[in-house]
């Protein structure tokens, strides 16, 4: 949790920004998508609801059809006429009368309804197997059926018994027993057989389920459909599926579901059930859901593209006052320049932007400002540092001089004041701070020249320069007292030779220029002192000082001298300095 809470406090601002935009818009989308979902939910358990009502509602209908049907034919074995016609045809053994009493009971039946549209024909049989029929769909009943029929109807001593259609006969019988009824002997006369259309008394319920892709099932108490007549696999599995009296389930079969929704009925004991494929009936919901989730989606992308420009609007500002910070931190300060082609607003982040372009114009003008008055400190400095030289090197050279003039070595000394007379103009020219290597070894050679007439042979010295260094810039007299503390140092405290060198190498950007001594060496820890400016040197103390001091000033300080000596080996100080002996402002700062 640190570690999560650590990784978003070190987050762009922007990138915070849009987490807090993408959390709201996920949060809310969320929210809305669960909202729907719920009403969704509760339009799916109406509708199922809905369902199941409107079909228990159909199969009342339906069921109060039948019973008509059954009281139809009871009406129709109480009808008085036609017992008494069946009566006298029991009694009677002429022919031609008994066909008299047939086309009489044809026109009762008639009357009786037997052209109504739900009914296909009524049928009425005598105790001989004879058979009258009347009605729209008259068909001759097989000796096998009609067998059926009447064990059927014995059954049930004079009432109603249910026959589903079978391969001949697809229409939905209810058959009785015509009894004896006016003299109470209830004497069998006959049967009524009353063949009526299932598909006329649930055609209006059927149309509006056949605009749904809907189909109506009736199957008996063993659970074998009777309705319709022509079925497949799927509707006896669907049949199986279903639990209990009344309800509704969803059924998976193959590969689709189906909404399935049953009920029983009390009067025939028979199982309606309507079955429709799940995603035809909840096409609309369907629709709907993905309609919802499109705009959601539409919605969501269109507040992320505009929340994203928002908050750009607000941290690019930003971002680019950072960049500018950076650039400053980097020290682009001289060349920092205010993009005037860029506008911002005049919000909080566009008054910063403008206050930090008038605080970069102050700090330019104080810069240069500055950088003006260093330029005199630096060339005051190095003037001074310059100056200093001439006065301590005068002193050495001129007792120089005195020690050959008391020796009486007119020649020598002539020689030495030929030598003075050069370095002492040379040190005079102060227009240039940097000159060639060549011209500075120049100036070595006559130092050295004044200095072997006063040590003779004790005095060696070499200079290993290669010639392509000879052009590199130098500071004016910058080797020519690392010579003298070389002679006063070394030479001066030993017995014997001194072998005084000067050697030059070139290594990337730098050059490094040597002066070596074979003189007693120093302790490290007068090495340390030197080097952190401790120690206080003989005589004036300038030499090695001011020359380091004159290179930081002109170069940097990255540049300098290096001390490097051990006691009894000698002493080696390093002059580093660029190669090009430092750029053209520098010269000409430091020549002023």
């Amino acid at each position: 949790m640190r570690k999560l809470k650590s990784l978003f406090s070190n987050l762009k601002m922007k990138y915070k920004l849009f987490c807090l935009l993408f959390l709201i818009l996920v949060s809310f989308s969320i929210g809305g998508l669960v909202l729907l979902q719920y009403a969704l939910v509760a339009y799916n358990d109406e509708i199922h609801r809905q369902s199941a009502q409107s079909l228990k509602v159909s199969s009342a209908l339906i069921e109060n059809e039948i019973e008509k049907m059954k009281g139809f034919s009871y009406r129709l074995s109480t009808d008085p006429y036609l017992q008494s016609y069946l009566y006298n045809l029991k009694e009677t053994d002429d022919d031609y009368e008994a066909y008299l009493i047939g086309v009489t009971i044809k026109k009762r039946l008639v009357d009786l309804g037997a052209f109504e549209d739900s009914i296909d024909s009524i049928q009425l049989y005598d105790t001989t197997d004879r058979g009258y029929s009347a009605g729209n769909r008259v068909i001759s009943i097989g000796n096998e059926r009609l067998l059926q029929y009447k064990q059927g109807t014995n059954k049930k001593d004079g009432g109603a018994e249910w026959f589903a259609p079978d391969k001949q006969d697809k229409s939905f019988v209810v058959a009785r027993e015509v009894n004896a009824y006016p003299d109470l002997s209830f004497e069998r006369l006959g049967m009524i057989v009353v063949r009526f259309d299932m598909h006329d008394i649930v055609s209006s319920f059927e149309n509006s389920l056949d605009e749904k892709e809907m189909q109506l099932l009736i199957s008996d108490s063993n659970g074998e459909i009777i309705f319709p007549h022509e079925t497949t696999k799927k509707d006896s599995f669907l049949m199986a599926s279903v639990q209990g009296n009344d309800g509704y389930q969803l059924v998976n079969y193959d590969a689709d579901r189906y909404f399935v929704t049953y009920s029983s009925a009390a009067y025939t004991n028979w199982t309606y059930m309507i079955t429709s494929p799940y995603s035809q009936l909840f096409q609309a919901v369907n629709l709907v859901k993905s309609t919802v989730l499109t705009i959601y989606l539409l919605i969501f992308v269109i507040l992320l593209f505009f929340g994203i420009r928002f908050i750009k609007g607000i941290t690019n500002p930003i971002e680019a006052l950072n960049r500018k910070m950076k650039r400053v931190q980097k020290g682009e300060v001289e060349d920092f320049k205010v993009e005037s082609h860029v506008v911002f607003s005049k919000d909080e982040a566009g008054q910063m932007h403008e206050n930090f372009n008038k605080m970069m114009k102050q700090i330019h003008s104080l810069i240069e400002e500055n950088y003006k008055k260093q330029l005199v400190i630096k060339d005051a400095e190095f003037k001074t540092l310059q100056a200093q030289i001439n006065p301590h090197f005068l002193y050495n050279t001129l007792e120089s001089i005195n020690w050959s003039a008391k020796l009486g070595k007119h020649q020598e000394t002539s020689r030495m004041a030929t030598s003075l007379g050069f370095i002492l103009r040379s040190s005079l020219e102060t227009k240039e701070a940097l000159i060639p290597l060549a011209d500075e070894l120049e100036i070595v050679n006559h130092y050295i020249t004044i200095q072997s007439y006063r040590f003779q042979e004790r005095l060696s010295f070499h200079a290993d320069i290669p010639d392509y260094l000879l052009s590199c810039k130098v500071p004016k007299f910058s080797l020519q007292p690392l010579i003298e503390n070389a002679i006063r140092y070394g030479l001066q405290e030993i017995i014997g030779v001194c072998t005084i060198r000067i050697e030059a190498v070139q290594e990337g950007g730098n050059t490094f220029i040597s002066v070596t001594d074979d003189g007693p060496g120093m302790e490290k820890e007068l090495i340390n002192k030197l080097a952190s400016g401790n120690y206080r040197p003989k005589g004036t103390g300038l030499g090695i000082r001011n020359i380091d001091n004159r290179l930081r000033l002109l170069f940097g300080p990255a540049y300098g001298l290096h001390v490097m000596s051990e006691p009894n080996v000698g002493t080696k100080i390093m002059l580093t300095i660029p190669y090009e002996g430092g750029s053209d402002s520098v010269q000409s700062s430091a020549g002023r």
